[in-house]
Order: C-alpha cells, then structure tokens, then sequence
C-alpha cells in the first residue's frame, strides 16, 4: 500500500470522528434542551464524576504499572518523595492560611496576638528560672544541712574522746596500786649511796615514774651533775657502765637534759635528768664518763645550743656551720631572714 492511500484513510477516519463527535454534541444538546435545568446539572455532574473516576482509576492503574516495573529501593523513593511533597505543600498552605487570616485581622488584634505570645514566652521563661532558683537552694540547703551534720558529728567525736580520756585517768588513778614499786628498794639504795658519798643537797628530787616501766629517776643539782654520774660509773657496787640515751629538751621557762644509764650488776637502768637555765645553757660534757654520750652532746649542742664544756670536740653534726639558730628550741624562726 501506498503512503498516498494510507493519508486518504487516516483523513477518513479522522473525518468520521470528528462527524461522530458532532452528533454527540448534538444529541446531548438536545436531551439538555429536552430535560429540565435541574436534570441537566444533574447529568453534568455525574459525567464530571465519571470523569474523574476514569481519570483517577487510570492514573492509579499507571501508578501501580509503573510501582511495578520499577525495584523496591526506587518505590520507596518515589514514596518518600511524594510524602515530602505532600508535607510541603500542606506547610505552605498552613502559611498562606496564616497570612490570609492576619491579614484579614485588624491590626489592633495583630498586636494584641503577638503581645499574649511575648506574654507567654516571658511567663514560661520565669517559671524556667524559679524552678532552678529552687534547685539551687535546695542544692544549698542540702550542703549547709550535710556540713552542720559533719561539725555536729566531729564535736560529739571529740567529746567522747575526751570523755573517754576523762574516764580511763581517773580509772588509773583509783586504780593506782598503794604498794611501793618493786624498783622503790633500788632507787633507795642509789639515793642513800649518792648522798653518802657525793653530798646530802646533791639530789633535787627522786622518784619512781610510772609511767615509764617504773625507772628510777634522779633529778641532779647542775653543780653536782658530773659527779652524781661519775660515782654511778665508777662505784663498784652500782657500776652503771652503759649510756644508751642523752637528749635535751627546751621547755620554755628552762633546758633539760636526760640521760639513760644501765647497770648490768644490778640488772637495773636508772635517768639521771638536770634542768638548765635556757638563756645560758651550760652543763660539763659526760664524754670523759661514757665515749657514747660524744654524739647526742654534739646533736643538742646543733639543735638546742646547750654547751657542754670540756667536749673533746663539740660541733654541729646536722647543720652547718654558717647555721644560724637553734631549730629544736619553741622560739625559732624558721624563715628568719639570717638563715
């Protein structure tokens, strides 16, 4: 067949279309001229209907070809693109509402909307602020409670230590036993024998003290040091040949030196102690009587300033020479500018 034939029957079939078109019209207008006004609406209506439906059902029927021809990943972008869409334009007609209605409004009300929203705004940021307001102070209570508590606690600790304290002395005081210490007959054997043979007034005092393994304790006239610890060295009898503590000691109003001896004859140890006038210091050394006194002489010669005369060599051990000062004694300036 010719291409010249095939335009003659394309512009015949066009032709009888177009002829057939017209006769609808034709007739509808007729039925439409035939029927009532109402029945014609009537009509209009259910053939924009049917329309519609046609148009939607093919429209889903393409969605669905189309949903089926194309992977799942591809669905679900096409879904997703849709919903967003959708979202966007219900977002935009909110707004145009939005607008439509304010600008509808008078500008009195405008205002006044606006002042409740800053109202509102402020009476929620307020109600924000006192409720941490309240937390904090709570927060603080809470400290200043704890803390109280903690003081309360550490005072009532320290009341039942003194307590305690109070209670265990004065036990030990009723407790004291009323018979002599089993020391009491040797240090009355040492005092008869200094006083016989060094002199009555050698002794201050002499005692037992409890609270060190009951030692028998001799308080010496510093006129009469040396030679109460050169008869304890050197008497036969009592023969204290062992020095194994001298240390001195500031007690503010006066210095003290104490000295332990040892008698292995007697299997007994004996203090022999001496109190120092603490602006001049002053007390013979007992290196001649014990070399083991050679080092503590020299310790509190560096630390507390007591001289101790006819020391074979008395010098500071800890210190230096240049050291200014004595750091044992109570008056000592530790960041003295001289030192």
């Amino acid at each position: 067949m010719s291409e010249k034939e095939d335009l003659v029957k394309q512009k015949a079939a066009a032709a009888a279309k177009a002829k057939a078109v017209a006769l609808a019209r034709k007739q509808a207008k007729g039925e439409a001229a035939e029927k009532p006004e109402g029945e014609t609406d009537i009509a209009k209506q259910k053939a924009a209907a049917a329309a519609k439906a046609k148009a939607a059902a093919m429209a889903r029927k393409k969605t669905k070809a189309e949903s089926a021809e194309k992977p799942e990943g591809e669905t679900d972008i096409a879904k997703q693109k849709a919903a967003a869409a959708a979202k966007a334009k219900a977002a935009a007609m909110a707004r145009k509402k939005a607008k439509a209605e304010s600008a509808e409004k008078p500008e009195g009300e405008t205002d006044i909307a606006k002042q409740k929203a800053a109202a509102a705004a402020k009476a929620k940021a307020a109600a924000l602020a006192r409720k941490k307001e309240s937390r904090d102070k709570d927060n603080d209570d809470d400290f200043e409670n704890a803390k109280a508590k903690a003081i309360a606690a550490a005072k009532a600790k320290a009341a039942a230590a003194a307590k305690t304290r109070i209670t265990v002395k004065e036990s030990t005081e009723d407790n004291t036993p009323d018979e002599p210490s089993p020391n009491q007959a040797k240090l009355d054997r040492i005092v008869h024998a200094i006083e016989r043979h060094v002199g009555q007034e050698a002794l201050i005092d002499h005692y037992i003290n409890r609270l060190s393994k009951d030692v028998p304790t001799l308080v010496a006239n510093p006129d009469t040091y040396f030679s109460i610890a050169k008869f304890l060295r050197n008497d036969e009898q009592l023969n204290f040949s062992y020095l194994s503590e001298l240390h001195g000691t500031d007690f503010e109003s006066h210095m003290e030196i104490y000295v332990h001896l040892h008698s292995f004859n007697m299997n007994q140890s004996v203090a022999l102690k001496v109190k120092l006038d603490r602006d001049s210091p002053i007390i013979p050394s007992l290196v001649p009587l014990w070399s083991g006194a050679n080092w503590p002489e020299c310790e509190a010669y560096d630390l507390l300033g007591i001289n101790f005369q006819e020391h074979p060599d008395l010098k500071r051990i800890l210190l230096g020479d240049d050291w200014k000062g004595y750091p044992l004694r109570k008056d000592y300036q530790p960041y003295d500018v001289e030192v």
